[in-house]
């Protein structure tokens, strides 16, 4: 099958490469058009993601079509844009076509649940990569950004952490559960959700914003650096999951949802005037801890002093030249 045929069976076709809203040319041409509204700008965001360091090399192709695409979203969620459309650069050491089918589904499946579309992309031979390109739209001005936090506001996140990094072992074949455990983190892991309403959401109202992908302490970090402010995590709030302290124990649990990563929950700074009308209104959030003056991120623990940091996320060129 040439690259063109692959395509146009796998991809072009697919329901979520279709005409619709904010997208006035999709595949076929040499570009993609996107028609943006008078007022608002284009959001715009880049993730690779590669075998043997993403994900296993022998990874469910329905399930990392999911991940791939939720792993990109989440993006446009941290920035509180509205989800328009994505690029997919597919590079496969050979055009299999249980596999393609596989991943074409799941890819679309998470395309629908996120308002996505496809409009472009690339396929090439060679060991197994994903790079995904989302785009988004907002009201001009109202992104939220890394850098708005204030001294006084409250540090929120939006669910329960730790539960893709528990899984980790799971999808590694290190650990083995119960059929109702191994699933619960396990769809964390493969199948998150991007929290695009939450973001949506949020808009005019939090002062600062991101998607938790390197861990709580690390993302946590940027926010901080970015605003010029201090971020207090108090470790008795972390929320965590019934299945997740069930298969590791509390102590293990709380290290998940710090430094584990994978979680693509947004973490967030919110003015205390604000935390009622969105509790009131069912938005999924959980305050950690607050914003106070300083650098940097403490960890704080039940008696309110601070701890040791553990190791604050993954880092792809740690130790290298």
């Amino acid at each position: 099958m040439g690259e063109f045929e692959l395509i146009r069976h796998y991809f072009a076709a697919a329901p979520c490469a279709q005409a619709g809203e904010g997208v006035a040319l999709g595949i076929g041409d040499d570009c993609a058009l996107l028609d943006i509204p008078a007022g608002e700008q284009l959001a715009v965001s880049t993730d690779s993601l590669v075998a043997g360091v993403h994900f296993p090399e022998a990874a469910d192709p329905f399930l990392l079509g999911q991940r791939a695409l939720a792993v990109s979203a989440s993006d446009l969620a941290a920035m509180g844009a509205t989800p328009i459309g994505f690029t997919l650069a597919l590079t496969l050491p050979a055009a299999r076509a249980d596999w393609l089918q596989a991943f074409a589904r799941g890819l679309n499946q998470m395309a629908q649940s996120c308002g996505l579309r496809l409009i472009g992309g690339d396929t090439t031979r060679g060991p197994l990569s994903l790079t995904l390109t989302v785009f988004g739209r907002l009201p001009r001005g109202q992104a939220l950004t890394r850098s708005g936090a204030r001294v006084g506001d409250l540090l929120c996140v939006g669910g329960e952490l730790g539960d893709a990094a528990g899984a980790l072992p799971l999808v590694l074949g290190q650990l083995q559960a119960e059929p109702a455990l191994a699933e619960a983190l396990l769809t964390r892991y493969w199948s998150p959700q991007p929290q695009l309403a939450l973001g949506q959401a949020l808009r005019g109202r939090a002062t600062a914003a991101l998607d938790i992908s390197d861990g709580l302490l690390a993302d946590c970090g940027h926010i901080a650096a970015a605003s010029g402010v201090a971020l207090q995590i108090e470790q008795a709030r972390l929320p965590l999951s019934s299945a997740l302290k069930t298969l590791h124990g509390l102590d293990s649990a709380r290290l998940c949802a710090l430094s584990g990563g994978d979680d693509y929950r947004l973490a967030f700074t919110l003015p205390p005037g604000e935390l009622s009308a969105l509790q009131a209104a069912g938005w999924p959030l959980v305050v950690v801890g607050q914003v106070v003056a300083g650098q940097g991120v403490q960890l704080l623990n039940e008696q309110g002093q601070c701890m040791a940091l553990p190791v604050a996320g993954y880092q792809h060129f740690e130790g290298s030249a």
